[in-house]
């Protein structure tokens, strides 16, 4: 049994609609670090527990 079977992996698109974000932030936040996510072929899916863990987050003061 894969240790993904039980986890859903969301697109960058559907990332950034739930996050209220564009396709490119959930791109930087990928490549960032920010957010873990896997590569299927050229697209990312990114864990929905890992965006639920993101939008949680204290939001820091920019600038």
């Amino acid at each position: 049994m894969s240790e993904f079977a039980d986890v859903r992996f969301l697109t960058v698109a559907e990332v950034a609609a739930l996050m209220r974000v564009s396709k490119m932030t959930v791109y930087r936040m990928v490549h960032g670090g920010e957010l873990p996510a896997v590569r299927f072929g050229r697209s990312y899916r990114v864990p929905e527990s890992a965006v639920t863990e993101a939008l949680q987050r204290p939001v820091s003061d920019v600038g």
